[in-house]
This record gives structure tokens, sequence and C-alpha cells, in this order.
């Protein structure tokens, strides 16, 4: 086992070693293609620069001719662009210039003259480029770039444009010398690291095997020392060190036992920054364990307390003393029992009432009886949980606001950027002395007003709402809005199914607003099938949660749109305002509830709503 672990460790080491090497490679090779580039580019401006001189000097031989006509009368420009191009010795593979109508003039190849000159993509972007672009045009079909320039008189229109046309695929003559110098220095270099790695591993991990021993020697309990010869150092590294522990740590497994008082005090410390008072009684039934806020439940100090018995600090009388010995007699565990808090202790409680939570402790030893090894009590202040729960909601809820209004500044912008964009073209216009702005003011007018109407309905979306709260059967409500949608859904060939499993649940909610969010929900699915389908609304419970939910088999929800669907003025629909789920989101977390979905495109999606039942929104 420990060989393999060794190999693993040195197959690593030698994998990142050769990975090192190869990194540097790659960066070695983009660097040199991107020089190769950029020195091409770098030839191709020469070429430029000379061929605008020798067009330059064929003009000037005849003064008396046309700028098209000089240059195609001229028989010594053709050779001058050929020896241009040659001398240069770079992949530039015509030279060619041009009139205003890309008719070419003169040419490094004098049968061009007189055509039309092919246009090529421009070089410049592509020695900009990423190393990806310069490898995919080096490795691929060969493909012609040009580099252009426009010639003319001073204050003249263009006369002539030169081209400069490069052939990439030729770049790769050059780089294969410079790769083959280089592919000598990466082999050595990788084989060099490869012995360094195996080396160094051979020397660096040689003591796991030495280490290995004495852990196999500790699980079988011999935790003896090895003998040190008198005078003999003891090696001061670290697997010396580890192993001098690992031995030192048998020892005390074989010797020592722990003391249980230093295991309580550990256990205490752990527990006091808890807002909770934990006790925990031993099998005895007496308190070997207090931690937490004891005596603001208590009213004691938790010195007084450890040795008690659980009857001396919660008599039976009381409420806690009745539950908790109910709790030993029959062996089950209590969650969050709300009980007042009274002790015959001196002092008081601080705490008038508390939620009670008790695990009883099971014995593990072999033989060992079905009486609890122990019992363990944890009070808590409602008080402090309902303070935590309410900032949680409000942490919810603005998370909600900023999601629902996401799209508020998006829709704010579009107008804003329509008028600054059109007040720019009023005022070019008035420059220029055009004073017809009517379409202008039209487009900044209806923008106003949309911009008018966006910021309306926000207010109203985000205005305060009173919730008008009534009790109703949880079927009920749900039935009330399956008759609502059945006579649509009957209308658009889909299929109405009702399942209710929620039995006598009840919900507490303001009827007509939660009505209206799962009436948004129900439209929707009714939109997502145009060709017919099946509509399903379902009811239950789950503890003290209501549940409704609602499905479709119509397009679905593609993944890419499932972040923006509760979003404020998002929607796929080309007549929809975008505000009927962020209004149902609103609504639902209004009444301390949820809403998700689950979708798979093509297969429909089912919208889950979840608010409190009555019992726990009282």
């Amino acid at each position: 086992m420990h060989m393999h672990l060794r190999a693993q460790l040195t197959l690593w080491l030698v994998l990142v070693m050769a990975l090192i090497v190869a990194a540097v490679g790659a960066f070695d090779l983009a660097q040199e293609i991107t020089s190769q580039f950029a020195f091409t580019q770098e030839r191709a401006e020469i070429c430029m620069e000379r061929a605008v001189v020798a067009v330059d000097n064929a003009l000037n031989r005849d003064r008396t001719a046309s700028i098209p006509d000089a240059l195609r009368q001229d028989t010594q420009l053709p050779n001058d662009l050929l020896k241009i191009m040659t001398a240069t010795n770079s992949p530039v593979i015509e030279v060619a210039v041009c009139d205003p109508q890309g008719v070419i003039l003169a040419d490094t190849a004098p049968t061009n003259v007189g055509t039309r000159f092919r246009a090529y993509p421009e070089f410049e972007p592509l020695v900009a480029g990423s190393i990806r672009q310069k490898i995919s045009v080096l490795t691929g079909a060969a493909h012609n770039y040009q580099i252009s320039r426009e010639f003319a008189s001073p204050g003249e229109k263009t006369q002539a444009t030169f081209h400069v046309v490069v052939l990439p695929r030729l770049i790769e003559q050059d780089i294969v010398p410079s790769l083959r110098s280089h592919a000598k220095t990466w082999i050595l270099s990788l084989i060099g690291s490869i012995v360094a790695a195996f080396v160094f591993s051979a020397i660096a991990f040689r003591p796991i095997g030495k280490l290995g021993k004495m852990l196999d020697s500790v699980t079988k309990g011999e935790f003896e020392s090895p003998p040190v010869s008198p005078g003999r150092k003891v090696p001061a590294d670290e697997f010396s060190i580890v192993a001098s522990k690992v031995n030192l740590l048998g020892q005390q497994l074989r010797g020592a036992q722990y003391d249980f008082s230093d295991l309580r005090g550990n256990f205490e410390r752990l527990l006091d920054d808890l807002e909770d008072a934990v006790l925990v009684f031993g099998r005895d039934r007496r308190l070997v364990v207090a931690a937490g806020t004891v005596e603001r439940f208590l009213g004691r100090e938790r010195s007084e307390l450890i040795g008690k018995t659980l009857i001396e600090i919660f008599p039976a009388a009381t409420s806690l003393g009745l539950l908790l010995q109910k709790a030993l007699q029959t062996g089950q565990s209590l969650r969050s029992q709300r009980v007042p808090v009274a002790t015959s202790g001196n002092g008081g409680s601080s705490v008038p009432v508390a939620l009670l939570s008790v695990d009883v402790l099971e014995s593990r030893a072999a033989g060992a009886t079905s009486a609890p090894a122990g019992i363990l009590v944890r009070l808590r202040d409602p008080e402090a949980t309902r303070q935590i729960s309410k900032q949680l909601q409000t942490a919810e809820r603005l998370s909600a606001i900023s999601r629902i209004t996401g799209g508020v500044a998006h829709e704010v912008k579009n107008p804003l950027n329509a008028i600054l964009m059109h007040v720019e073209l009023a005022r070019m216009k008035l420059s220029k002395g055009d004073h017809d702005l009517t379409p202008q003011m039209d487009i900044i007018g209806n923008e106003i007003v949309r911009l008018d109407r966006v910021v309306k309905t926000f207010l109203d979306f985000t205005r305060p709402v009173e919730l008008h709260l009534s009790e109703m059967s949880l079927e009920a409500f749900v039935t009330d809005i399956a008759e609502l949608a059945r006579p649509l859904a009957e209308t658009a060939r889909i299929r109405l199914q009702v399942d209710q499993q929620a039995g006598n649940a009840r919900i507490s909610a303001d009827l007509d607003l939660l009505k209206q969010a799962l009436l948004n929900v129900v439209m929707n699915a009714i939109e997502a099938m145009p060709d017919g389908g099946e509509l399903r609304l379902e009811s239950s419970v789950d503890g003290e949660t209501a549940e409704i939910r609602v499905s479709d088999t119509g397009c679905g929800i593609p993944p890419e749109l499932k972040s923006k669907v509760f979003g404020l003025y998002f929607t796929t629909k080309q007549s929809g305002s975008g505000i009927g789920l962020a209004m149902t989101f609103r609504i639902v977390q209004l009444h301390d509830g949820t809403i998700d979905f689950i979708s798979e495109p093509g297969k429909g999606a089912t919208f889950t709503i979840r608010i409190p039942t009555a019992i726990s929104a009282n």
C-alpha cells in the first residue's frame, strides 16, 4: 500500500515536471509564431513604402499623362515592383496598384493589368489576433491576406490604392528551422526533468516506508520506541519528527486513560458560545455537563448544578420535569416543545417560555442493558429564534426584490438611449441649418411616454400591499382555481386534471391576491400548449407547509432562461408585459412562501407554490 502511494506521488511529480516543460515549450512556440507574423507585417509595410516611391518615380517620368495612363504606360514600373517584392525575401506574393474602381493599373504580374483586383481579408487584424487564429491559418487551407493604402494628392480624392498581398502559409518556412533548434532543448529538458523527479522521489519518499512500518506496529499494539545508540544524534527532519510523535501517541494509547473531567471541560468550552442552554445527564441521572446560557434559563450558577439529579433541577411538579420524565420512560426524543420555565432553585429565569428538545442517549457498549446511557436537554429562547427567523425573511425578501427588479434598469436604459441619440441627431441638424425636427421630437415624446409607463409600473409593483387574511380550505381554494381555468382550457383543447391530497388542511391568506398569483401561473401553462395538452393542478401538505403544483405538457423553459423567469419585464411573448410571474413571486413572498419550478424543454414545466398552513401561520 505504501509503495503504491509512493508510486502515485512519483508519477504526479513526473507529470507536473513534464507539464511545466511542455508549457514552456508551448509558450516559446507561441512567441516565435507571433514574432514571425509581426516581422512579416513589417516587411510587407516596407514593400508598401517602396512601391509608393516607385509609383512616384513613374509619375515623374511622364507628367503630361493622367495618373492611370502614366501607370499603365510605364514599362519600368512592373519590373520595379517585382524587384521590391523579391528583395524583401518575405511571404509577399503580389504588389498591385489599382484605380478607385479596383482595376489594376500596375502589378508585379503584368498580365493582371486591366483586370479587377480580387480583395482579400486584411492582414493586420490577423497579426493582432490570438495565437489560435495564427496556428489555424498556418495549418489550414492556404488563404491570401492584404495590406492596403490609398494614394492621393494633397486636397484631392483617392487616385490610386496600393495592395500588398501576403500568403501566411509561407511563414511556416521561417518557423520550422527555429522549431527544430528548440526541439532538442525541449526534449533534453523533458528527459532531465523526468530523471530529476525520479531521483528526488527516491530520496524524499524513503522515510514514508519507515513511517508506514511504525503505523503498522501501532495498529498491532507494539508501542515501544526503537533503541537509540548512546551518543547517536536523532535526526531533526520532518519525517523523523512525525515518526517520533507516532511512537509517542502509541505509548499514550497504551498507558493513558482519558480524564473524563478534562473531556467535560473541553465539551463545555465548545458549547459556551451557544445562545441555548445545553445539559447532559449521565446514566445515574446526575448532571455532568452544563454549557451555554444555563444561568439565563435556570437562574442558577452552573457550578451549583453539576452533580445534582434531574429531579432536583427539574422537579416532577413542573411542566419541564413532567416532559423529561416522560421522555425517559418512553425513550423518545422531543423537538422544540414549547413549555413554561419554572425551577425550584434560588433566583429566577429571565426566559418565561422555552423551546425544549430532548435526546435520549443510548449505550453502545457490549452487553449494555436497555436503560438509557444518559439524556441531553437543550433549552432555546423562542423570541431569539423568532428574531433570527425575521432577519432571514427580511434577507429573503430583499433578495427577492433584487431578483424581481433586475430588468428595470434595462427597461429604463432603452428609452433613455433613444432620447439621447435623437437629441444628438437634432443638434446635428440644427448645426447644418435644418430646422425640421418633427421626426426627432415625435420619437423623443414617445420614448418619454414609454419611460413614464415603465416607472409607473415599477412604482405600482413596489408599493406596499396590505394583506387581508382569511382562512379557507386548501382543496376548496384549488377547486376554485380549476373551475376558473376550465372554460379556457377546454377552448384550447387542454385536459384539466385535479389531484387533491391536502385533506382538511387550511390556509390563511389574502385569497384574492393568492388567486391572482396562481391564475398567472395557470394562464402561462395554458399559453404554453397552443396545440392542446394536459394541465394538472395538485395540492398536498408537507408538515406545516401547504403545496400547490401546476404542471403542463407544453414546450418547457430553456435552461438559459430559468434564472430570468421571475424577473420584472422579462417575457418571451410578443405581446407580453413581463409582469405576471414577477407579481406572482411577490405575492407568494408576502405570504412567507416560496415558488420554484422544474422544467425540461419539450416536456413541459411544473411550478410549485409553498405557503404556511393556517395553524403554522397563527
